[in-house]
């Protein structure tokens, strides 16, 4: 009974776990890399609110986000009672910071004269980032960006703390309704947790394998 039990509930905590660590593993990747982009624009007040909120975000504990977000956004009106999404929305916003430093040192990987032989061409400056500068800034970034993405699994267990029914809620369960089975329970989840890491890990060396024969 207590294996069927904890089985079933480490599948029900880890099937959340990836889906919260899915979306706000893609939000961060697109708000860290349009923050990049603003980092390094010629356009000074977009490089100040990139620089602005990469500071600010990069310095202030998740836990704190979470808090601002999952208590803040309610009182406006914003995704009331959605736990879920709010998590996504805290989870996102804290890791797009990392994002954007990473992204944007693999930009300042790429030499001057590719820019301005772009520029040379007539491409705006969005469309040589975009054609020219990303896509060889993220093959540079692949190693750091799957840091940071293993980070971003890590911290999905803050959001057990507030109602999100993820895996860390779900031992937290398991510990408090079978108290004699604490180190069965805590393999689990770790095990859960290693497995996750090591896809992450798998993949982005993949990539990375790729991307060096492309080069």
């Amino acid at each position: 009974m207590y294996w069927q039990e904890l089985v079933s509930r480490l599948w029900s905590g880890f099937s959340v776990t990836l889906e919260l660590l899915a979306w706000s593993l893609l939000f961060a990747t697109i708000v860290g890399t349009l923050l990049a982009a603003m980092r390094v624009s010629p356009v000074p007040p977009l490089r100040a609110f990139g620089s602005s909120y990469v500071t600010l975000l990069r310095n202030t504990p998740l836990v704190v986000v979470f808090i601002i977000v999952v208590f803040g956004f309610p009182q406006l009106g914003i995704l009331r009672g959605q736990y879920f999404w709010l998590a996504v929305v805290a989870l996102s916003s804290y890791t797009a910071s990392f994002v954007c430093e990473v992204v944007r040192s693999g930009i300042n990987t790429i030499h001057a004269g590719q820019i301005e032989a772009a520029r040379s061409l007539g491409m705006t400056f969005g469309q040589a980032l975009r054609l020219v500068v990303l896509p060889q800034a993220f093959r540079a970034a692949i190693p750091p960006l799957a840091s940071v993405y293993i980070a971003l699994t890590k911290n999905t267990s803050v959001a057990s703390a507030f109602g999100v029914v993820e895996a860390t809620y779900q031992l937290t369960r398991l510990n408090k309704d079978f108290p004699g089975t604490l180190i069965y329970n805590f393999c689990g989840i770790a095990a859960g947790y290693i497995v996750i890491v090591f896809v992450i890990s798998a993949v982005a060396a993949r990539f990375e394998r790729r991307v060096g024969v492309a080069r």
